[in-house]
């Protein structure tokens, strides 16, 4: 795999979290999906239930539908932190927002003593921003719906996160062909969508600290962009998000 392959006959791992909350540093995983995803189809697929050694808020348990008596006796995420690693290695990292997944991903590998792979980091939503500009809420279930890609049950790891993937091969057409022009493009856009949001925040007295899909992302990114900007979600204790986002009078519609 390199940057003159076909993205698309490239080897995916689509990712999708459940989390306690949107702080990797204190929050913790409750579900976790890993998808192999390949020329559009799936061929593997991991999913599990994690014991997150603290509680899980109602307002979670309301949005995903997981109650504590679930994760009671499901693995901690130590347990399954070496099957969950050696699922990424070679292959390209794919999420919808991927630097909220990535970050509580990263940091629960940190827990068990392990690192994040080497991977390609290609994020969907990036796309959707820009080929969805003028067609409303970005989130992952109305771009699903655009494209005509079921969605049965939203905010569960395994089908937000091969929905995830089939939102990008859906994007195909209007993509570069090379994994190489996908990446190059996904950082132009990327930035000037960062430019926009700083812009949009300033002018309201606010301040933006960047980020980006290819590395080096900050914190505060995955934070405000967590699980209510995907699923437009917007009661407490996550409506705070909504206002800080560019496409927010979009999500209104």
């Amino acid at each position: 795999m390199n940057d003159d392959s076909p993205w698309r006959g490239c080897p995916l791992a689509v990712v999708d979290v459940e989390t306690t909350g949107l702080d990797p540093k204190v929050d913790r995983v409750i579900e976790i999906a890993v998808i192999h995803m390949q020329d559009g189809a799936v061929t593997d697929s991991f999913a599990s239930l994690v014991n997150p050694d603290q509680e899980i808020p109602d307002e979670v348990v309301r949005i995903t539908g997981i109650q504590p008596e679930q994760v009671t006796t499901a693995p901690r995420f130590a347990t399954i932190a070496a099957e969950v690693r050696a699922r990424l290695e070679g292959r390209v990292l794919v999420a919808y927002n991927l630097p909220f997944d990535r970050a509580f991903i990263v940091a629960e590998l940190d827990r068990a003593g392990l690192d994040l792979p080497e991977v390609v980091p290609i994020d969907p939503l990036v796309f959707i921003r820009e080929l969805h500009k003028n067609q409303g809420s970005k989130r992952l279930s109305a771009a699903a719906e655009r494209l005509g890609i079921n969605l049965e049950n939203a905010h569960r790891a395994k089908d937000d996160a091969e929905v995830a993937g089939h939102v990008l091969y859906a994007l195909a057409a209007q993509l570069p062909e090379r994994l190489g022009d996908l990446r190059l493009l996904q950082g132009q856009w990327e930035q000037q969508q960062q430019n926009d949001m700083a812009g949009w925040k300033n002018r309201r007295g606010g301040s933006f600290d960047g980020g980006g899909v290819g590395g080096g992302f900050a914190q505060e990114r995955g934070n405000a962009l967590g699980p209510a900007y995907i699923y437009g979600d917007d009661t407490d204790p996550v409506r705070y998000m909504f206002v800080h986002l560019p496409d927010a009078g979009a999500r209104r519609n």
